[in-house]
């Protein structure tokens, strides 16, 4: 009898415990024309408020735990911005951040905790001012956000940004289409760790603008995302442990991927569809990681592994990749040089291994100074390139290239071993 005592004291408890816990997180409802920021002034930490209709405001959330979720709910622009983000950089519609002055800069406090924001779509908001670069949603010193099912559409500024401090922020299922006046990327992360951005759809941003940009952070995973006709897919510079997985990179303005700068090692780049640019991948100064996996097309150039002599790059591995077809004449009208035909080019690399790819119809169409399948040299557009070392060219299986290998026998220790392939500069490099 004592022991079913304590039993069912014990089963009270819990359930009287999971009733206070249920209560303590509310909801209210705003309606079409009522204001967000006062649900939000009102609203207690674990609160979720739902927002239906057309609202005209710019909000700002600075509360731990609070889910903002849009109900076919949409944010336009105010008559006048005035929230501390918006003073700060220019009209922006929702804005996320703990213990910061976004004047300055300066962290003044914890971070803000377990906030998200869902299925608004925001248009509309027209940009920075001077120099500033808006977003239409801004994440600066948080923990545990999520941006999910929001749909950031003809903005003049950018679509959403992370920054600042902000630790293992997901940002999910989101569509960013720009316009022909946006002045920033469709997602930007800078200066922040363990970012997920996976099944979002980025397109349309123009001439010098990124669909996903990552300056200086760490641990980012770039996931199956759609990334249509933009200036540049994935951007990446000093972001060390960069994940670049199953996305979609087709129509771009310029690159494909771009990886860059000495902090962005182990970069993996791996099982994405890349097609219809100048560069499918380019990297240029920075030493190790992987190019895995990848379908690279109809470019001018599939991969270009650019060095220079203080700007070394090398140690990465590629390998199953398909790389065919990029027969796109690129002139340098608008890209500085010409160049055609170009499959997988390690310029002035090092310790580079190419291996088991399937190099097909990398055939010139235009005026270019090198081609072929797999081109292993120094820079033949710029002076001052590094010379190609230690490079291992084996396994790959190549067909309808001009050549299948070009080498210009410059550098030292590079190597092209058990090759399927058919004709080579110099011959007798196919066995």
């Amino acid at each position: 009898m004592a022991t079913m005592a304590l039993t069912l004291l014990v089963a009270s408890g819990l359930v009287l415990t999971a009733g206070v816990g249920f209560a303590a997180a509310d909801s209210s409802v705003v309606g079409p024309g009522e204001s967000i920021q006062k649900a939000i002034n009102a609203a207690d930490p674990g609160d979720t408020i739902i927002v239906r209709g057309v609202h005209r405001e710019d909000v700002t959330i600075r509360k731990d735990g609070i889910k903002l979720r849009g109900d076919d709910a949409v944010i336009k622009p105010p008559a006048r911005a005035d929230s501390p983000c918006s003073r700060a950089f220019g009209p922006e519609a929702i804005c996320i951040f703990g213990g910061l002055n976004v004047q300055t800069g300066e962290i003044t406090g914890p971070r803000v905790s377990d906030v998200s924001v869902s299925g608004f779509t925001i248009r509309g908001f027209q940009g920075g001012q001077g120099d500033s670069i808006t977003f239409s949603i801004d994440a600066l010193h948080a923990r545990d956000t999520t941006l999910a099912g929001n749909r950031v559409v003809g903005n003049a500024g950018g679509g959403i940004a992370v920054s600042t401090g902000s630790i293992n922020t997901t940002i999910v299922n989101n569509d960013v289409i720009g316009n022909a006046n946006s002045n920033a990327s469709g997602i930007f992360v800078e200066f922040s760790s363990n970012t997920t951005l996976a099944k979002n759809t980025v397109r349309n941003f123009p001439e010098g603008e990124n669909a996903i940009e990552a300056i200086e952070a760490t641990n980012t995973t770039i996931a199956g995302n759609d990334l249509v006709g933009n200036w540049l897919g994935v951007f990446i510079v000093d972001s060390p442990e960069t994940k670049i997985l199953s996305n979609d990179m087709s129509r771009t303005g310029d690159v494909g991927t771009y990886v860059a700068g000495q902090k962005s090692r182990n970069a993996k780049v791996a099982g994405n569809n890349i097609s219809g640019g100048a560069w499918g991948i380019f990297v240029e100064d920075t030493h190790g990681g992987s190019v895995v996996g990848n379908t690279v097309r109809d470019n001018c150039a599939g991969m270009f592994f650019d060095a220079f002599k203080a700007e070394p790059v090398g140690d990465f591995k590629v390998a199953g990749n398909t790389v065919k077809d990029n027969t796109r004449s690129c002139r340098a009208a608008q890209f500085d040089r010409n160049f055609s035909g170009i499959g997988i080019a390690l310029l002035g690399a090092r310790e580079m291994e190419v291996t088991g790819n399937r190099i097909s119809g990398n055939v010139p169409s235009g005026p270019t100074r090198i081609s072929g399948g797999v081109v292993v040299s120094t820079n033949p557009y710029f002076g001052g390139s590094a010379k190609p070392k230690n490079n291992s060219v084996t396994g790959n299986h190549f067909g309808r290239n001009k050549p299948d290998i070009f080498y210009d026998k410059s550098g030292s220790g590079n190597s092209f071993v058990g090759n399927l392939c058919n004709t080579s500069v110099p011959t007798r490099l196919c066995n």
